[in-house]
């Protein structure tokens, strides 16, 4: 878990991780690299989203990356 606690914490600037809802499935998307934090682990993923919405993370369908070159 501790690999992927700076999801949840505090960050340099506000909402650069956020959580996209792709039609059933949600993904942690770092809006820096603009594109999905790949996270294998089911057990791991389900924490990951239950920590990142207890602290408060933005959640929406649409998509929060910039347009792919």
């Amino acid at each position: 878990m501790k690999a992927y606690a700076h999801l949840w914490q505090g960050t340099p600037y506000p909402h650069r991780w956020v959580l996209w809802d792709t039609a059933g499935d949600v993904l942690v998307f770092d809006r820096d690299a603009n594109c999905p934090v790949d996270i294998d682990d089911g057990a791991v993923r389900r924490e990951v989203l239950r920590r990142m919405r207890e602290a408060g993370v933005p959640e929406s369908d649409d998509y929060p990356g910039r347009p792919c070159a």
